[in-house]
């Protein structure tokens, strides 16, 4: 079980970290959770992974421990609010910039805004 663990936790944080160097904005958001579950998962197994444990001390000889789990309760909702955070900021950012790279830099290839256009494209 640890061995599955650790590797999912790797997974998890690797493509996480790869996805944050990305140039966009949606893969920069996805990459930010896919590493927030891996600290979280990180966070969990910290606990001892035990199957049928009780999380009381002194009931029996073999117990996990709460405190990780209910930091990861915690982690869990902060992430959800970050991440819906960053994902009206990213949408913002696109409706003003009419571009969704992370640097600002818009490219080259890029349309240029139509200013008769009407907003709903009709």
């Amino acid at each position: 079980m640890e061995l599955a663990f650790a590797l999912a936790i790797g997974a998890l944080t690797a493509s996480g970290v790869y996805l944050l160097l990305r140039a966009r904005t949606f893969p920069v958001v996805v990459g930010l959770t896919l590493l927030s579950y891996g600290v979280n998962l990180f966070l969990f197994s910290s606990g001892r992974l035990v199957t049928g444990g009780q999380p009381i001390i002194g009931s029996t000889a073999g117990y996990s421990d709460p405190l990780p789990q209910a930091l990861v309760l915690t982690a869990i909702v902060i992430g959800f609010a970050m991440t819906a955070f960053v994902v009206v900021l990213a949408l913002r950012n696109l409706a003003d910039h009419e571009d969704d790279h992370v640097d600002g830099r818009q490219s080259s290839t890029a349309p240029k805004p139509n200013a008769d256009k009407e907003v709903s494209g009709k």
